[in-house]
């Protein structure tokens, strides 16, 4: 359970440094992207189900999104 948790983490940590390379992003769009990434992160250690990273991600792309 453990090493499952930690290969999540691995990913998500992979996916928020990969969008650090994409010059061409809008300020909108990287906010609504690393939002996206903190709320599945969030969701996941919190609900601890795919539902949960999946709605973190929706609301943290949402938030994210809104940050000027």
């Amino acid at each position: 359970m453990m090493k499952a948790k930690l290969l999540k983490l691995g990913m998500v940590v992979t996916l928020a440094a990969s969008l650090g390379a994409c010059a061409n992003m809008t300020t909108a769009q990287r906010n609504t992207a690393m939002g996206a990434a903190a709320g599945a992160v969030a969701g996941n250690l919190l609900g601890n189900s795919t539902a949960a990273t999946l709605g973190g991600a929706a609301l943290g792309g949402v938030i994210g999104s809104q940050v000027k």
